[in-house]
């Protein structure tokens, strides 16, 4: 559908005016006392509706171990980095110094 008029600035306002968001519902939780958004999970105890549903302890320990992994990978990439430099600064003073020797060499004047 194509609008064909023009809406006025009070008309557009008027019709936006039920758009603002609205501060969530909080409720506290009957486990730790923590708040938390109504029919939802508590992030910090893990409870919902009186009942346990996720071990917030196991997910600590699974996200400290995912974290421990990344920082020894990392470690691990940068030491490669380093390796990778060495080799390639060597190489870079390799061919310096056989463009030195060259260069050193005397030139033989070719007979005609």
């Amino acid at each position: 559908m194509v609008i064909r008029m023009r809406h006025t600035k009070g008309h557009t306002g008027n019709r936006r005016s039920h758009h603002a968001t609205k501060e969530p519902r909080l409720a506290k939780c009957e486990k730790c006392g923590e708040l938390h958004i109504s029919h939802t999970m508590c992030a910090n105890c893990g409870t919902y509706n009186g009942r346990q549903v996720v071990d917030v302890m196991a997910k600590l320990v699974k996200k400290a171990e995912k974290i421990k992994k990344a920082k020894e990978m990392k470690t691990g990439v940068e030491e490669k980095k380093e390796k990778t430099v060495k080799k390639v600064k060597t190489v870079k003073k390799e061919k310096k110094e056989v463009k030195e020797k060259k260069e050193a060499k005397p030139k033989k004047a070719k007979a005609k």
